[in-house]
């Protein structure tokens, strides 16, 4: 079987040369126009994902070939947008830019693989006829890459614009497809190395919608449609169905409890499939609101930004009492960064210190830096509620926080072989059933994180039961 698949890719010369603010506005303005479309990221990327997922008003999915075996990347390509009019794909950083000088895992290597249509946003401040040196030195590092088009980012006026269109084509075979003007009175305000979770802003679709209004109508849509349309059949060579199926009988479902809300937003969709795939039922929860931890058989906790919702947290003292008092009757707990910081004693930020649930004997620290940001390799080496000894897992981590008050007594699981983790090579901290760690994974690199999560979570409503 074939499928036919417009697609795009939305690549850059470096990172922050306007990928999402561009690829946000061509979801949404395509969007408006009745398309059904799909977004995907390059990059364990979790914030513009969710701004992506917003315009289009459908889940964006993660498309990183180290995270993710490349098949596995292919297929779920496939399988996510089979039913789309188009699929824009946001690369990240550098489009040659991967984890070596060769570019593994660079968004060209992913462009070639799944043989999508490059268009590339060039920022052009302060710059003329330089910008089509770069272009043409773009097409001749690779001539295998599909390179479609340039739309030109941060135009000073009309002179600006009429000089790099014209050295472009005097230069290149490239065309312009579009022009973007210096954004203004946009509010997407940067954190960290990246723009704030869409779950911040008070007035989400006021900014697409003024993103969209101030980008889109200089760009040619119809021009990037048909490049979207050139792109060739895709040949799978088996199902394409990324996940693994479980049995879904009514008594051997489970409930997972998800900690979604203003503080926990981290979550690849990939991932709460998967747990659905093998017979969870999710049930979401605000753990700034909720006065009690709801009756579930396993509880899931992401990443976020657990330190700027700090005080709603704290105050809230019945919910985390809660669950302190069920993670030490035995609940299955898995937490990934901010997930690991809630569950330590407190967070300290900003001269000010406020408690958390104290499941784990750990405070930890907010710094102005990154303390770690890349992916990781993990080794489990002890045992623990979720994998078996010996998995390797591939992962990543990003955070500003740090261990501060360690407990030499903490049981550690992992051995990072890649990256920092916790302290001195360690992470994956172990408490009766629960399992917390600086490192992410997505579910279709590994997919034993969603059997241990689901086979945990069994045994615990099991033993409950009998």
């Amino acid at each position: 079987m074939t499928y036919r698949i417009p697609r795009v890719v939305i690549a850059g010369l470096r990172g922050g040369s306007g990928k999402t603010t561009l690829s946000v506005s061509l979801c949404r303005a395509f969007t408006q126009k009745g398309r059904k479309v799909t977004a995907f990221k390059k990059g364990p990327d979790y914030i513009d994902a969710g701004w992506l997922s917003k315009a289009t008003g459908r889940d964006c999915y993660n498309l990183d070939t180290y995270l993710i075996p490349e098949e596995t990347v292919f297929k779920s390509f496939l399988y996510h947008s089979k039913n789309s009019e188009l699929s824009i794909i946001e690369g990240n950083r550098g489009l040659f830019d991967g984890l070596d000088a060769g570019g593994t895992f660079s968004t060209a290597e992913l462009s070639k693989r799944l043989k999508a249509p490059v268009v590339i946003v060039v920022d052009c401040t302060k710059v003329t006829r330089t910008i089509a040196a770069l272009l043409k030195g773009v097409r001749e590092f690779d001539p295998e890459l599909m390179l479609e088009g340039v739309i030109l980012n941060n135009i000073a006026g009309k002179r600006h614009e009429m000089v790099i269109r014209e050295a472009i084509k005097e230069y290149t075979d490239l065309k312009v497809i579009g022009v973007v003007k210096r954004l203004k009175d946009v509010d997407l305000i940067e954190r960290h190395m990246g723009l704030k979770p869409y779950q911040e802003h008070d007035d989400v679709e006021g900014i697409i919608e003024g993103l969209t209004e101030q980008i889109t109508p200089s760009i040619d849509l119809e021009m990037l449609f048909k490049i979207a349309h050139s792109a060739p059949e895709l040949i799978p060579d088996e199902e394409i169905s990324p996940y693994r199926e479980g049995a879904c009988e009514e008594h051997q479902r489970v409930r997972i409890g998800v900690i979604r809300d203003r503080a926990f937003q981290f979550y690849y969709p990939e991932n709460l499939e998967a747990l659905k795939k093998l017979g969870a039922e999710l049930i979401e929860i605000d753990a700034t609101r909720m006065e009690n931890l709801p009756e579930i058989d396993a509880l899931y906790i992401g990443g976020g930004f657990p330190e700027t919702n700090a005080i709603e947290l704290s105050r809230n003292r019945s919910f985390m009492e809660s669950l302190k008092d069920r993670a030490d009757s035995g609940l299955p707990v898995y937490a990934e960064c901010g997930g690991l910081m809630y569950l330590g004693r407190e967070i300290q930020y900003l001269g000010k210190s406020y408690p958390m649930t104290g499941v784990l004997p750990l405070s930890f620290e907010l710094f102005q830096r990154p303390v770690a940001h890349g992916y990781t390799v993990v080794e489990v080496t002890e045992e623990n509620p979720f994998y078996p000894v010996g998995t390797v897992i591939r992962g990543h981590e990003f955070h500003y926080s740090a261990v501060k008050g360690y407990n030499q007594g903490i049981e550690f699981s992992f051995r990072m072989l890649r990256g920092k983790g916790i302290r001195d090579g360690l992470d994956g901290v172990v408490y009766r059933n629960v399992l917390a760690t600086y490192t992410h994974v997505h579910a279709l690199g590994v997919p034993q994180w969603a059997e241990g999560l689901i086979n945990a979570a069994r045994k615990y409503r099991d033993e409950r039961s009998s």
